[in-house]
């Protein structure tokens, strides 16, 4: 199974920019060294990542299409005797904290504050269950972090990964890619919440110079996809509207009120489907759009078929059976609903979707919405790896590949209802300006967009969302605090160790 990287040259980590980067990793072990008195022993690394094309349906099984970015969580590490972790920060509004080892719980997260040192204890503990180790090494811990927060760029998830990384192998037992993926997974739900996987595969798990085409269901896959050759170059430029989104406060009646919305929904359809009582449905938790599709078509004949063409017919038919389940109410079902569909209570239903754990705030589950998005969502990323993959000169790829990016964003916000009006005004600016396919990325309800345009336009393609966008809705915006909110980025490596010499 692939391990994670070490290197002694960050030639081997970027791809560019060197000396940039060489001053940061200089300045963060020289912020180390003033703040413990001695150099770290090694800096772990996990990047950010911008999803291109499938949005809220890695949670429901189904692929999606991320690509690691350059921003990335650093965390310099020097192993100490003893249990005791002391976290610093490279940027000062976030205060100093420490902690000790607990034999009985590893370490209390009380995810009722919303503290920086959270991030790093989830992945703490929960590389420490993965490993298995009883009498963990004490650490000195400094992280700084390049990835923007709450912008829909996975800052959260980078900086669990990170920890997580640093905590393995610190104590040294670092773990297969794959199960060091597993572990920030379930790390995160220390905190209330509950992701799919998408943003951790991405930042520990991506090639350099690739795409990642990633699947969930049956098991973890992961496929590096290259972006088609063009003239000239495709690039991506990532824009945020500032616009913050903290997942960990807003998740009842936004992310984590998508995913039971998703939950109920697959419970619903298995039951009009007639498969509720099958054992893939019955015995599984959480069962997942994806997991439906599945035992619906379980028996087919596919000969004669592609792999494309079949999940295009079937994806064609979940969505026919959607509008068919729930197209009779637009306006959403009641929890009271719901659990007379599924013949049961509404404490049971509660039960089965874990809302003890993920607690959300609506009168009304959309599920005809949810579930038209996640479908058509899903058809999208297939249709993107089939045109990066076709090899067709005669393919007008930027027309191709922007109009899927389109239709995304038109259905997170139509459908999924996960945009924002700053996000739209973007979208439509970027469209104006040149971007063949705009949509935003991330969680949403805020935070990034990602553009699909021309290498040789990016130069003007900023300017007009400087002058059109930014000037307007952050007219003090400037320099570097500017260049930071947008960018252009190509597809990095993902997560690695970095030994200095």
């Amino acid at each position: 199974m692939a391990q994670v990287p070490s290197f002694t040259a960050l030639s081997d980590i970027y791809s560019g920019d060197l000396l940039r980067h060489g001053a940061r990793y200089q300045s963060l072990v020289e912020s180390f060294e003033k703040t413990y008195g001695a150099k770290p022993d090694f800096i772990a690394r996990s990047p950010g990542r911008v999803n291109i094309i499938g949005e809220h349906i890695d949670y429901c099984g189904f692929p999606v299409f991320p690509m690691a970015i350059v921003p990335d969580c650093l965390i310099a590490v020097k192993v100490t005797d003893g249990s005791r972790v002391q976290l610093a920060n490279t940027n000062a509004k976030f205060a100093a904290r420490e902690f000790s080892f607990e034999p009985a719980n590893i370490v209390t997260i009380d995810d009722s504050e919303h503290d920086w040192a959270n991030y790093f204890k989830c992945g703490y503990k929960g590389a420490l269950e993965a490993i298995g180790v009883a009498a963990p090494k004490g650490m000195q811990c400094l992280m700084d972090g390049s990835v923007p927060s709450s912008a829909g760029l996975s800052s959260s998830s980078a900086f669990v990964c990170c920890a997580a990384l640093a905590t393995m192998k610190a104590n040294g037992k670092v773990l297969p890619q794959k199960e060091v993926v597993e572990a920030a997974v379930a790390s995160e739900r220390y905190i209330g919440t509950n992701g799919g996987g998408m943003d951790q595969t991405a930042s520990v798990m991506s090639q350099p110079q690739s795409a990642t085409f990633i699947e969930f269901h049956p098991s973890l896959n992961v496929t590096p996809v290259k972006f088609p050759a063009t003239t000239p170059p495709i690039a991506f430029v990532i824009a945020n509207t500032l616009v913050t989104s903290d997942k960990a406060v807003t998740a009842p009646v936004c992310y984590n009120l998508r995913v039971v919305e998703t939950r109920i929904g697959a419970l619903m359809l298995a039951k009009h489907l007639g498969l509720a009582d099958r054992p893939a449905c019955r015995n599984v938790d959480p069962l997942t759009f994806k997991i439906v599709m599945d035992e619906f078509f379980a028996g087919q004949d596919t000969s004669g078929k592609n792999d494309v063409q079949v999940w295009i017919e079937r994806l064609a038919t979940m969505l026919e059976k959607v509008k068919e389940l729930f197209g009779t109410q637009p306006q959403g079902f009641t929890r009271e609903e719901c659990a007379q569909f599924l013949d049961t209570t509404v404490d049971a239903l509660e039960k089965k979707i874990h809302a003890d754990k993920f607690p959300v705030r609506a009168d009304r589950f959309k599920l005809l919405q949810r579930a038209q998005h996640v479908y058509s969502e899903t058809l999208r990323v297939v249709k993107f790896r089939q045109i990066c993959e076709s090899g067709d000169s005669t393919t007008d790829y930027f027309a191709a590949l922007g109009e899927l990016m389109n239709q995304s964003q038109d259905s997170c916000r139509d459908l999924f209802e996960c945009s924002c009006p700053e996000l739209d005004e973007l979208c439509g600016i970027a469209r104006e300006a040149g971007s063949f396919g705009s949509r935003l990325t991330g969680a949403g309800w805020g935070g990034c967009s990602v553009h699909l345009v021309r290498q040789d336009k990016i130069d003007s393609f900023v300017a007009a969302l400087k002058e059109k966008f930014y000037a307007k809705h952050h007219p003090s915006l400037k320099g570097e605090a500017l260049d930071n909110a947008i960018f252009a980025t190509a597809p990095g490596r993902g997560a690695a160790f970095y030994t200095l010499a």
